[in-house]
């Protein structure tokens, strides 16, 4: 067993309290009887929560997956068929890509189980069940008790929790906090960790409008994969054997063949990532006006030099592809995040919710006295914060994130730990497991790409943060070359063992008490550690110290806007738990005299059709497909429909939960947002946070009439519903 803690009485009040809306939440399944239910049928919902989350018998919740640990996933098939998003499988792809067999290139389809390919790092979860165990885990913990004798509290309360809960041996349990930790729930878990690739499309078609498109609406992006899940032949979770057979779960979901039009009720299930939608004014203010900048400059040096890099290199390309999207990714994000927050007024809106909370907090004396100092405490402390949370986003971004050779040069440092803490026996343990890791990293690794991030990415660390956090490493460094940025990168690059996968194999086949000295003595060791020791005397501490002290008023200010606007119904924060997202099909009006239509076609993938370009080139056989307008049974009205949005309040996470319709089939694969409303993440407007789906009826003309892999749509289960 394993364990992981993780941590209106007029119309202007309602306006101002900003009360839930249809589309905003993600909401817990197990408490949808209670909250949601009602609200969602008269949206157009059939289904009852039970069809959604039952512990007793088979429901929705059975055919939904937590993939990797990082993504959703869901079952289409009584054989363990699982479909995400291509980007979610991008890195199994990419392992199994050479130059010989280029699948990220040319796409990949077993022509049947015994040619699916194997991923040892990639695991199922399902979801047992789900339990509200707070009155048991806040036993003893009152509101006045300091922040660590609370903790203590709550650690031993988990502890009896977890000795006491009769699990099976093949289960886990999860406990997270909620409501900044007002509330806790049990998750129940099981997972299968023999997951295997079944097929994906070509980049042309899965990454279509690559950079480009990301986070934009209209998007005509097959962002799909297929993988299976194989269990040992009691059906539960093995290691991977090749006698293992395919899963077969309580319940799959039938694929509904009959589209979607504007007004369906669209249902999102899955495992979103984070989101901090009830942040003060100040943390928001904080993100927008320093942090966002700051991580933004910093990748557009570092992609700028990457693009280029892949742009002239087939090998460099297929190297960096999994690793430019996850750069860009957040990047683009980011920029969304910003322009969405200052579109909407969402700091104005903020503001407006504060002027009210102090108003009613002032006017009950027993509220004033416990609340009234709530938002005067959080701006002292983002002001202390705003100078240390920059130079913690530009140290983690420039020498945690975004050069490769930082993160190698840290491995070096556990060595050097478990060889002075555990002798040679601690070296070799841990040799052992950093062996492997090494093999894969160098696999995907160009020196000379990185060497020039590092360059650009040293010189804008130099121009944009105070001296003070300017290691005395770099200064002695940057002196000896006259402060050139590129000559300083060369120097390091061509003496670093780290830099190259020879070199590396070559120190650690020494001695170990040698390759210790070794590794002390070079150049890109000795940058990142000081780089680490710089972080841990000016930042690290008193960035934590003031965290600490924000999430402890964080939690005080969440009970209290709860206690104080009890006419308001709350959902809480996404952590990564199972939650469910409902909504409609529509589109929507970005600014003025631009308005967004809810689908879009194959055709419109033509229409932005460039010859060889490597984000938005398009097959030969799907330009054919499209010209003859042989659809077959996936078609609407002689088009192929490719990707529609709806106003379920997604975030990371969510890449390649089901868009289930209003009878539980599923209709789409939720794979985006549009830029507009990426700030849904700590400022959901429903006028412009629109989530983005493939619809599922362009997965399944890929799968047939572009990979003419019949044999994976013999499987499922097509229905239609609206012709009932």
């Amino acid at each position: 067993m394993k364990r992981i803690i993780q941590g209106c009485a007029t119309l202007l009040m309602v306006c101002i309290v900003n009360l839930s809306i249809a589309g905003e939440g993600m909401w817990l399944p197990l408490l949808l009887k209670a909250m949601n239910e009602k609200e969602m049928q008269s949206m157009g919902m059939k289904m009852t929560a039970e069809d959604i989350y039952s512990v007793n018998q088979g429901s929705l919740k059975d055919a939904i997956v937590h993939f990797g640990g990082f993504c959703t996933s869901e079952l289409i098939s009584a054989e363990g068929l699982l479909l995400t998003n291509h980007h979610c499988g991008y890195s199994a792809i990419q392992s199994h890509t050479t130059l010989e067999n280029n699948y990220l290139k040319n796409g990949f389809w077993a022509p049947s189980k015994a040619a699916e390919l194997p991923n040892p790092s990639l695991s199922a979860t399902f979801i047992v069940r789900i339990e509200d165990i707070t009155e048991t885990i806040l036993k003893g913990v009152t509101d006045d008790m300091p922040s660590k004798e609370r903790q203590s509290t709550i650690d031993k309360n988990i502890d009896a929790l977890e000795a006491a809960t009769d699990i099976k041996e093949y289960e886990d349990i999860i406990i997270r906090p909620f409501f900044k930790g007002n509330q806790y729930f049990m998750f129940i878990t099981m997972t299968y960790n023999d997951v295997r690739l079944v097929g994906a499309p070509p980049d042309a078609i899965g990454k279509f409008g690559a950079d480009t498109d990301n986070w934009v609406w209209p998007r005509h992006t097959g962002d799909f994969s297929l993988f299976r899940i194989y269990a040992g032949p009691d059906n539960l979770p093995a290691d991977y054997s090749e006698d293992n057979v395919p899963f077969k779960p309580k319940h799959f979901l039938p694929i509904s063949l009959d589209g979607v039009e504007t007004g369906d009720f669209t249902l999102v299930f899955g495992f979103p990532g984070r989101t901090n939608q009830y942040l003060p004014s100040d943390a928001m203010a904080m993100t927008v006006d320093v942090l966002n900048p700051a991580r933004i400059g910093i990748r557009d040096k570092a992609l700028e030099v990457i693009d280029a890099a892949m742009r002239a290199d087939e090998q460099v390309r297929i190297q960096y592809a999994s690793k430019q999207a996850r750069i860009a990714n957040a990047w683009k994000k980011w920029q969304g995040e910003n322009l969405g927050i200052e579109t909407t007024g969402g700091l104005d809106r903020k503001h407006r919710f504060e002027e009210e909370f102090m108003k009613r907090v002032n006017n009950n004396p027993e509220w004033k006295q416990k609340y009234g100092k709530l938002l005067a405490d959080f701006k002292a402390r983002y002001t202390q914060l705003t100078p240390y949370a920059k130079a913690n986003a530009y140290y983690g971004e420039t020498i945690g994130f975004n050069i490769e050779l930082m993160r190698s040069a840290r491995l070096g440092d556990r060595l050097i730990k478990a060889y002075e803490n555990n002798g040679e026996e601690g070296y070799n343990n841990f040799k052992g497991r950093l062996m492997p890791y090494y093999s894969n990293f160098y696999k995907d690794y160009s020196a000379e790409v990185d060497q020039k991030v590092f360059a650009a990415l040293m010189e804008h660390y130099a121009q944009n943060t105070a001296t003070q956090y300017h290691p005395e490493i770099l200064k002695t460094q940057l002196e000896k070359v006259d402060k050139r940025f590129d000559r300083h990168a060369e120097i390091i690059y061509k003496n670093s063992a780290f830099a190259n996968a020879e070199r590396i194999q070559a120190l650690l086949a020494l001695p170990p008490a040698e390759a210790i000295a070794k590794i002390k003595d070079d150049p890109a060791y000795q940058t990142w550690k000081g780089f680490q020791e710089m972080y841990a005397a000016q930042i690290s501490d008193k960035y934590n110290e003031l965290q600490d002290q924000i999430s402890d008023l964080q939690r005080h200010y969440m009970k209290a806007i709860m206690t104080v606007f009890p006419e308001r119904r709350f959902f809480p924060d996404a952590n990564s738990t199972l939650r469910v997202t409902y909504g409609k099909v529509n589109g929507y009006q970005p600014r003025d005299a631009v308005s967004y239509q809810p689908k879009t076609y194959l055709s419109g993938v033509i229409e932005k059709y460039k010859p060889g370009d490597y984000e938005f080139d398009v097959p030969e056989k799907l330009r054919q497909l499209e010209q003859s307008k042989d659809y077959g049974p996936y078609g609407e009205e002689g088009q192929m429909p490719v990707c529609f949005i709806g106003t379920n309040h997604t975030t990371g996470g969510n890449s390649g939960s089901p868009a289930i319709d209003a009878h539980g089939n599923l209709i789409g694969l939720n794979f985006d947002r549009a830029w507009e409303g990426t700030m849904s993440d700590i400022n959901y407007d429903a006028s412009i946070c629109r989530n983005i789906m493939v619809d599922i009826r362009y997965v399944l003309f890929i799968i047939d009439k572009y990979a003419d892999a019949g044999h994976l749509i013999e499987e499922m289960k097509l229905v239609h519903p609206k012709k009932k």
